[in-house]
């Protein structure tokens, strides 16, 4: 990813999706249509924080390089670059992976 295409603002993140998987534990191949998209990611890029009713800004909890599970209709789907991203507001965020 181009960083500079793609910079999230306020509280939002950009997530590289994990790809799926081709095989099922059991072996069996799965097809393109059968596959359930995965509900874990790579934090690309994080905003600048929530703006707080008093002026300052709420430090954001997760960094670039994250790695991070989300619920199945988090966010909103972007193609950019050929490259498929969710762009998610850091609350849509259910954990990090250590």
């Amino acid at each position: 990813m181009a960083k500079s295409n793609l910079k999230p603002i306020g509280s939002h993140v950009i997530v590289q999706r994990s790809s799926a998987a081709d095989v099922s534990k059991g072996g069996i191949i799965i097809p393109e249509k059968g596959k359930e998209k995965p509900k874990e990611g790579k934090v690309l890029a994080v905003g600048n924080g929530k703006m707080l009713e008093d002026g300052k800004r709420q430090a954001m909890q997760v960094q670039s390089g994250d790695r991070v599970l989300f619920s199945s209709y988090a966010g909103t789907e972007v193609k950019v670059g050929g490259e498929d991203y969710v762009v998610m507001e850091e609350s849509d965020i259910l954990a990090v992976i250590a």
